[in-house]
């Protein structure tokens, strides 16, 4: 990337970079979307299991709006905040890895003497229609 790339690079933050509301994006609305050559992105495919474009049925990478998400993301992290790829594919990990952490459902707690009088009526439904057959 000459110096003039990396300078415009650093320029258009992830944050000023609108994406269309489409379901998916060709590599090279990509590339131009957020201001990449296409070998990059097909690079960052090999290094970030997380960027995983699906293919159409002529073989062309179709990316969907998480994926040009996680281009931005990445991007933001190798060019505006210095991390190498190993550092940003770790960071990466880190950031999926708190996303994934679900705070539990707010079930009501129910007494265990109501669950068993639960438990009792289901098994006396059971028995009825056990023999009615």
């Amino acid at each position: 990337m000459t110096v003039h790339a990396k300078a415009t690079a650093k320029a258009v933050k992830a944050a000023d970079v609108v994406i269309p509301e489409k379901l998916y994006f060709r590599i090279g609305e990509v590339a131009r979307l957020c201001r990449l050559p296409a070998y990059v992105l097909r690079f960052w495919e090999t290094e970030f299991p997380q960027l995983k474009p699906v293919k159409s049925s002529t073989g062309q990478r179709m990316y969907r709006h998480k994926d040009v998400e996680s281009v931005l993301r990445i991007k933001n992290l190798l060019y505006e905040e210095g991390f190498t790829i190993a550092g940003a594919r770790q960071q990466l990990r880190a950031e999926t890895k708190t996303e994934k952490k679900q705070t539990p459902l707010p079930f009501p707690e129910k007494p265990a003497t109501e669950l068993k009088r639960i438990r009792q009526g289901l098994r006396e439904i059971l028995t009825i229609l056990s023999t009615r057959h």
